[in-house]
């Protein structure tokens, strides 16, 4: 097939890694992919914001950013119309976005079939973190959106239920989460270990370091147990980074805390190499955790709330030990827990690894559900058009 793949994210960051992933696994398949999107520098390192949207509604004022959000849909359809007509692509699959109704635009002039894949339900999203300025706005292109694609492709079933409440019907739907690629996540091929970390017991996180993550929590009961070998690394940045180094110094176990910052992509699975216990702390209610499933990739002890969206992925002393959702008494408890015993340990991350396969949570399977779909809409409209 040849596809069109449209998106309005312009920074190199998690978003893009999903972008990437998905377009990789496509052209690996055989299909051809045509960009419509922002252009990301080069030189843009990974984890930078290059997003003008981004910009604009930090400095503008709200309902004035907002406009000109929506007014980019229109310079955005002309890309479209352009890049349609020039390839005559035989499908389009977006990445969701608010204020973007451009990609719903193209589908009906061109009478293209339209997979949209949701990853958050943005309008709720904004309206609890950022606030709404142009709510009536703001909902319309939502639903507008969400209503008139041809199936739309929620990362969990908990978001699943934010699009049925727009009025999207279960058979317009299909859930498929965040996956990896067993290439550069694979537990028969681990790197060997670095050498602050041989011989000892390694509890990891991975993302961007919030005070809700509450990772000062960790190291205060790390210090309490009073054991060399066990030792925290964190990969990622976050406005929190300089207290945690502080909390360690304070508690004299500065040498058995490992703050590295942000990595570029592929090395992380080296990083992952390191760790025994790793760590989901939080979790917006409604993603599909893309480092929880790199975790279960690298066959990892998982520590993770027992969030209903979490839940689709793992369950309790299977492939993770879960803790009350909010409750950081119960995620210490649960750390403790496995690193007290070790054949729990080995338990959940045979099983962790194991969830990859169980679950499909590869790229590549995306992939192929995909196309799957687009040839499923292809052949119903045919059909639908030879009995007119």
């Amino acid at each position: 097939m040849k596809i069109l793949y449209h998106h309005r994210v312009a920074s190199r960051d998690g978003q893009f890694v999903h972008i990437e992933a998905i377009i990789n696994a496509l052209e690996a398949q055989g299909h051809e992919v045509i960009v419509v999107a922002p252009t990301i520098s080069e030189q843009t390192e990974f984890g930078d914001n290059g997003g003008w949207v981004s910009t604009l509604r930090r400095r503008l004022p709200g309902a004035i950013a907002e406009l000109m959000e929506f007014g980019y849909s229109f310079y955005d359809f002309m890309l479209l119309y352009r890049a349609i007509k020039r390839h005559r692509p035989d499908a389009i699959y977006e990445r969701y976005n608010l204020f973007l109704p451009s990609g719903i635009w193209a589908k009906k002039l061109f009478r293209l079939p339209l997979l949209l894949e949701v990853n958050s339900p943005l309008y709720q999203e904004r309206h609890d973190y950022t606030g709404i300025h142009l709510p009536m706005l703001a909902r319309w292109s939502e639903y507008y959106t969400w209503r008139n694609a041809d199936h739309v492709l929620p990362v969990s079933h908990v978001l699943a239920d934010y699009v049925y409440q727009a009025g999207v019907g279960p058979d317009q739907v299909t859930i498929i989460p965040n996956g990896i690629d067993p290439a550069h996540f694979n537990t028969r091929r681990q790197p060997e270990r670095m050498a602050p970390f041989r011989d000892k017991t390694v509890i990891g996180f991975v993302g961007f370091c919030r005070e809700w993550h509450q990772l000062d929590q960790v190291i205060t009961r790390l210090a309490s147990l009073n054991n060399p070998n066990v030792h925290l690394l964190i990969i990622g940045d976050g406005p929190v980074l300089d207290d945690l180094r502080k909390t360690a110094q304070q508690l004299n176990i500065e040498a058995q805390t490992h703050i590295i910052g942000l990595i570029p992509r592929d090395q992380m699975p080296n990083w992952l190499a390191q760790v025994d216990i790793a760590l989901q702390p939080a979790v917006t209610p409604w993603c599909s955790p893309l480092k929880l499933i790199e975790y279960l990739a690298s066959g990892k002890a998982i520590v993770a709330p027992d969030a209903p969206n979490i839940k689709e992925l793992v369950s309790d002393n299977h492939n993770a030990l879960l803790f009350e959702n909010g409750n950081m008494d119960s995620m210490l408890n649960a750390i403790e827990r496995i690193i007290d015993d070790a054949a729990l340990r080995v338990q959940l991350q045979h099983a962790a690894s194991q969830t990859i396969d169980d679950k499909q949570l590869t790229w590549d399977c995306n992939g192929e559900k995909i196309i799957h779909l687009f040839t499923e809409i292809s052949t119903g409209k045919q059909l639908a058009t030879e009995h007119i």
